[in-house]
């Protein structure tokens, strides 16, 4: 089996509420990263904003963009003069007016190779998300890039095993986990351990799927929500290859031997030994 190793690197950042120092810091970000030798280099899930949901009911529509857009346009230029591919997670409105918590991948020729549109969408205490995004209607696309092909799922995506399964399953070598999450103002979950779940549940996907899994998160304190960082790279079988601090911006440098996830499918069997005939419960939209 020859062997693949490719390079990606995450952004774990501040986010300003000032958009265009928001983005001139991602791009000097993008360009060190590339410097490191990142061939693929995602950032954070709604990088070019704060975490407006927050508010249960507010009217940011004015951050909202099209794709392609005014920020995907100057991202593509950086992409081809780096040769990087660059996972770049938007406020996406649509022509018809839908708006979308959307990660667009552009190839490292600067061409936009697809957008993922977040499947699951949650609604909680400073995490009023409903109220600003329709529900993505994209599937779970896997996107060839020149370095691997990849899937984008986003945060809250993270906690459901069925999008990561469907992503392998439609030949990703990675997935990629752009993130907002961290501890709120009121946070008590009597011994229960938020960033532990959110750190095994990922790793887990990757060991049931034998893919690589790179998870990035916001860094800092925004309003009532503390974001925790620790943006983490593991392999095919859950090993942690790296992981960010928890307070610090930081771009975080992995080599990843993709040759190892043909090896773990096979020996292990989790898609091979598959029964989908008695996966029809998975389907129903109430549980019996």
């Amino acid at each position: 089996m020859a062997e693949k190793k490719i390079t990606i690197g995450l952004i774990q950042s501040v986010a300003l509420r000032d958009i265009d120092k928001n983005l001139q810091n991602t791009m000097e970000k993008i360009a060190q990263a590339a410097e490191k030798g990142a061939q693929i280099i995602c950032l954070q899930e709604l990088f070019l904003t704060f975490y407006f949901p927050q508010d249960e009911k507010n009217d940011v529509s004015r951050l909202a963009e099209f794709i392609p857009g005014k920020t995907t346009e100057k991202l593509s230029s950086i992409a081809k003069k780096l040769k990087v591919a660059v996972i770049v997670p938007l406020y996406e409105k649509d022509i018809k007016g839908n708006y979308y918590n959307s990660a667009t991948v552009i190839d490292a020729d600067g061409k936009i190779s697809g957008v993922y549109r977040k499947s699951h969408i949650p609604f909680d205490p400073l995490f009023y998300e409903k109220n600003y995004f329709s529900e993505g209607d994209s599937g779970y696309p896997v996107f060839h890039t020149q370095y691997a092909d990849i899937s984008v799922l986003i945060c809250y995506d993270q906690w459901f095993p069925e999008a990561a399964r469907a992503s392998v399953l439609r030949g990703a070598e990675i997935i990629f986990y752009p993130t907002a999450i961290g501890w709120t103002k009121d946070y008590n979950a009597k011994g229960e351990n938020w960033h532990d779940a959110w750190e095994t549940i990922q790793r887990g996907h990757a060991i049931a799927n034998g893919a690589h899994v790179a998870s990035v998160n916001r860094v800092g304190r925004e309003r009532g929500i503390q974001f925790w960082g620790g943006s983490f790279v593991c392999d095919s079988f859950g090993k942690m290859l790296k992981k960010a601090s928890q307070n610090k911006e930081e771009i975080l440098i992995a080599e990843m031997d993709l040759t190892m996830n043909q090896r773990i499918q096979e020996d292990w069997g989790f898609l091979k030994n598959r029964r989908p005939e008695f996966y029809q419960i998975l389907c129903k939209k109430k549980l019996p």
